[in-house]
């Protein structure tokens, strides 16, 4: 369709003195007979007017394919125009004709070698839009010309052919050696050659994400940012987007980009200002935060944001939205700028909701009485809606700006003396954040917000007011009256305002008991007899029978302190934001949704993530710490976005069935080259060679066959796999396939390793038999609507099983549980559906034991031994991850025989080696042995040299992947090598 209105859009230039208007006003009968005829006339003017009356019909919809063998006779002539519009017809009516498109062929290629450029292009540029498999052979030969041209308008109109001819028959393209053609467009002296070569690379790579078809390196990328200077502006569109898909080798190169790019911001075109911005965001975050340069880029980049705002409605909304992001990743860009964002008077309301966002987003403690002023003229506007979102802008200052909050207040309070019902209404559901934000501060306006009791009639404002009424009950003398005006139509209020009227009651019963038992008695007997509601008749029998049965037991439940709420509850979720980040200027910066969320299918869409450097500042671990570093840190929740969004949007919440290749390998440590035991195992079995020490190894044996053998991964290496097991410095495992595999460096430690198999960290483990960690929260209640997950992971009798306590702190029942992993390092599924056969009623806790296999589909992942999880409930889906102890995987024919040892051990090389401490295990050999044994880690050997015990042990992985260990034990030391 776009070609098709180019074409439309080009004939209009050769358009003669009359309109054409006239060819779609003709309403006759047996039209296309008289068409027929006239196209095939001997005259060209007369020919040149019956395909404009074909192209007509054909534009409002008319069937005019009987005409095709007619239109295509008119291609042999040296009238562009008339060429023009049988291309246009032929793109139209070549898929449901392709017998008769085959006619054109001979046509194209004569066209390919003719004279004029304007000829050779628009020729190339309609067989690209013919989506004929029959027809598409014949054209490679042409095409392989134009992408030779000596004309550059033939060659950039070729590139573009490439990709949609890719399109049609990828397989075709890569055997006529199109791509490396197209690849070698990038060096062309032509600018907009380069745009389209690289538009062109860049369309196809996103359809095979791992063809790695855009080999981006400093050469390339300084020839893309020569050609950026002078190419069109959709050129330098496609240019920045390519160029922000770089990542530099240093903060050097990073500086060098942004400031050939910084040009662009000053662009007229508001897409490539957008386009610049998105570049220099992803490369400063290479930038060491103390440099020079890092102060001037951030000044650089808010003229252009401020200017993108001057512009129509339509482009200030979607500026807007770019802007909402790039002030939650670095509101020091436009901290300055905060009046620009004051709304107009004129201002449609979408505009005005974004800016009213952003404006909260930059309030600081410098700019809070502006922002204040203008908050409150806000609320005195016509627009409800805009009104509400005013006053809740105020509360949601209060809450982030501390200093503020009393200005906050008494902002409201004036607020609510207007008497205007929907802002007092609006007014005491913020007042009600600002009391949970700062308990026993502001308490004084409560007797302001009784006095408009009456005339509340939203459900969320007079759940605010029972709530405030409720929570401070010692402190308002007429709490129990105030509370029981709402008690008499309680079956018409919402069930909101139900569940809180009933807290709120038991709170005052709790405070005030001698006063208000009748009042707690009506209403737990109205939420539990009268009401059909289940989730109230559930919360009233819960706290009738905590009553009854221990009052000192409801008022440490009912009466706990409760936690402040968060500053930004509405802030993007970190990993999201830096994906977002990386699509600025595309529809997913104005969704705030990452593609795979809204491209049906994602098909080719790729997650991008800013890349750090360690001198930005940033907490982003170094490659060079991480090996070191021990994670303590309970595993963070995974949100309903970023990686997970890819596989976990579209759940099928059934049992997995799918199979998988064992996994794939991350990249592995820096093994140390030192050899340790040399000859000495050969003694211990036989052999009297000498005995230098040796580190731990691992290799999968070569002979004799290991009883389990998994096929082999389809993508990398077993070191690869290994690389990540080392867990803390108690372990460290590099894996090796064949002895040549590659080295890998040590950058992700996971947790997992022999220090939690001696139980060191403190956990549940025992003397003898599988180590078993204790249970960490993986899925906090206020992440997942009141559900929250703790669990651990076990193995017993050969079946891993994750453990789950499923907790439910919500207000209403939760039940049809489903369970999903994400695809992971070691091929980890559940082996069943999650079995929870009754609700979970509030505030009820439930145990489950999900059996795991190893058969489900395999991804590395970051660390080696993380897990995603999507749980889904009958209220939404939740996402977390967690970390499974890697020795779960250890299976129970770990136990290598002595001689297939020795000769794997010789036939490890020594760069799959690598050495750690287990500091403070206080356990002598034998001891350590039998521990290790239980999670089996079996002790091949044993020997003792110059008072050192050594331990030589096998285990190994559900992929059939072995690790080979040297442990090294002196007595009175209690820190194992």
């Amino acid at each position: 369709m776009q070609e098709w209105a180019n074409q439309l859009c080009e004939n209009r230039q050769f358009g003669s003195k009359m309109t054409d208007s006239k060819y779609f006003t003709t309403t006759k009968k047996g039209e296309i007979f008289e068409l027929k005829a006239e196209l095939n006339s001997d005259k060209k003017e007369k020919k040149k007017e019956a395909v404009k009356k074909v192209i007509a019909s054909m534009t409002v919809g008319k069937d005019v394919s009987a005409l095709f063998p007619d239109v295509v006779n008119c291609m042999q002539t040296d009238n562009l125009e008339l060429k023009k519009l049988v291309y246009l017809y032929l793109m139209n009516y070549a898929k449901s004709q392709p017998d008769m498109a085959i006619m054109a062929v001979n046509t194209f290629v004569k066209d390919c070698e003719d004279l004029n450029p304007l000829i050779r292009a628009l020729a190339v540029r309609t067989m690209g839009c013919i989506r004929v498999d029959k027809i598409t052979e014949y054209l490679c030969e042409p095409l392989r010309k134009c992408l030779k041209d000596e004309d550059p308008y033939v060659r950039k109109t070729a590139a573009v052919c490439v990709a949609k001819l890719h399109d049609i028959n990828a397989q075709l393209v890569e055997d006529q050696g199109f791509l490396d053609t197209l690849k070698d467009l990038i060096s062309d002296s032509n600018p907009m050659v380069v745009a389209n070569a690289v538009a062109a690379l860049s369309e196809i790579a996103e359809s095979h994400p791992n063809s790695n078809l855009l080999d981006l390196n400093p050469q390339t990328i300084n020839k893309l940012l020569t050609a950026l200077n002078e190419c069109t502006e959709w050129g330098q569109i496609f240019i920045l987007d390519c160029l922000a898909n770089y990542s530099p080798r240093d903060d050097r190169e990073s500086q060098s980009i942004c400031e050939r790019v910084t040009p662009r911001l000053s662009h007229a075109n508001s897409a490539v200002v957008l386009s610049a911005v998105k570049v220099l965001m992803k490369f400063m975050e290479m930038l060491p935060k103390d440099l020079d340069y890092y102060g001037t880029l951030l000044k650089k980049l808010a003229p252009p944001l401020v200017t993108l705002l001057s512009a129509e409605p339509e482009l200030q909304y979607v500026a807007l939205r770019n802007i909402n992001l790039i002030v939650q990743r670095r509101p020091e860009i436009l901290k300055h700028e905060m009046k620009v964002f004051f709304v107009k008077y004129n201002d449609p309301i979408y505009v005005k909701l974004e800016k009213l966002d952003i404006m909260i987003r930059l309030a600081s403690q410098a700019n809070i009485a502006q922002v204040l002023a203008e908050l409150k003229e806000y609320a005195t506007e016509v627009d409800v809606d805009f009104v509400r979102k005013a006053v809740r802008a105020i509360g949601r200052c209060a809450i982030k700006v501390e200093q503020s909050a009393e200005r906050c207040v008494s902002t409201l309070l004036d607020l609510i003396q207007t008497k205007v019902n929907y802002v007092v209404q609006e007014a005491i559901v913020v007042i009600k954040d600002i009391f949970r934000k700062y308990p026993n501060k502001y308490e004084s306006v409560i007797a302001t917000l009784c006095e408009h009791l009456e005339s509340l009639d939203e459900p969320e404002a007079r759940a605010a007011m029972i709530w405030i009424v409720g929570e401070y009950a010692e402190r308002i003398d007429n709490a129990d009256e105030l509370l029981e005006s709402f008690l008499e139509g309680f079956h018409d209020e919402s069930t909101q305002v139900q569940l809180q009227l009933l807290t709120a009651i038991v709170k005052l019963f709790l405070k005030k008991p001698t006063e208000t038992q009748e009042l707690v008695q009506q209403v737990l007997s109205l939420a539990t007899q009268d009401s059909d509601n289940p989730d109230l008749r559930d919360r009233g029998y819960i706290y009738w029978r905590l009553l009854s049965t221990d009052p000192v037991a409801a008022k440490e439940v009912v009466l706990a302190e409760k936690p402040l709420i968060s500053e930004e509850t509405d802030l993007i979720e970190p990993t999201l934001l830096e994906e977002l980040i990386c699509h600025i200027g595309t529809l997913a910066s104005v969704y705030h949704k990452p593609p795979s969320a809204f491209v049906e299918g994602s098909r080719g869409v790729q997650h991008k993530r800013l890349t750090s450097s360690a001198g930005s500042g940033e907490s982003v671990e170094s490659p060079d710490t991480g090996s070191a570093a021990v994670s303590e840190a309970p595993p963070t929740v995974i949100p309903s976005q970023g990686d997970l969004l890819g596989d976990l949007l579209n759940l099928d919440l059934t049992p997995p069935t799918s199979t998988g290749p064992p996994p794939a390998a991350a990249p592995g440590m820096q093994l140390g080259a030192m050899d340790l035991l040399g000859g000495g195992l050969d003694s211990l079995m036989g052999d009297e060679s000498e005995p230098p020490p040796i580190p731990l190894r691992t290799d999968t044996p070569q002979s004799p066959q290991p009883p389990h053998q998994s096929p082999s991964p389809p993508d990398y290496s077993p070191t690869e796999l290994g690389g990540d097991i080392g867990g803390s410095p108690a372990m460290g495992a590099g894996f090796g396939a064949p002895p040549a595999a590659m080295p890998a460096s040590f950058n992700a430690p996971i947790s997992g390793g022999l220090d939690d198999l001696f139980d060191l960290g403190g956990g549940g483990g025992m003397t003898m038999g599988t180590y078993i960690p204790p249970k960490t929260v993986w899925l906090p209640a206020m992440k997942a609507k009141g559900l929250e997950i703790s669990g651990t992971f076990v193995r017993r009798s050969g079946v891993i099983q994750m453990e789950m306590t499923l907790n439910n702190k919500a207000m209403s029942v939760m039940s049809d549980f489903a369970i999903q992993f994400n695809r992971n390092s070691f091929g980890l599924a559940p082996a069943g559906p999650l079995q929870i056969l009754t609700p979970i009623s509030p505030n009820q806790s439930i145990e489950a034991a999900l059996p795991l296999s190893t058969v489900g589909p395999v991804m590395k992942m970051e660390p080696l031994n993380n897990l995603q999880v999507a749980v889904k409930n009958n209220i939404d889906v939740f996402y977390f991850s967690c970390q499974y102890p890697i020795s779960m995987l250890f299976l129970e024919d770990g136990k290598m025989e002595r001689q297939v040892f020795l000769a794997t051990w010789k036939d490890i090389p020594n760069e799959n080696e690598s050495q750690f401490q287990i500091k403070d295990c206080h356990l002598n050999s034998d001891a350590a042995s039998n521990k290790l044994q239980g999670s089996n880690i079996f002790t091949i050997a044993k020997r003792t040299v110059e008072g050192q015990d050594m331990l030589y042990q096998s285990m190994k992985l559900t992929n059939g992947i072995w690790v080979l260990a040297e442990l090294r034990v002196q007595a009175g030391n209690p820190n194992y090598t």
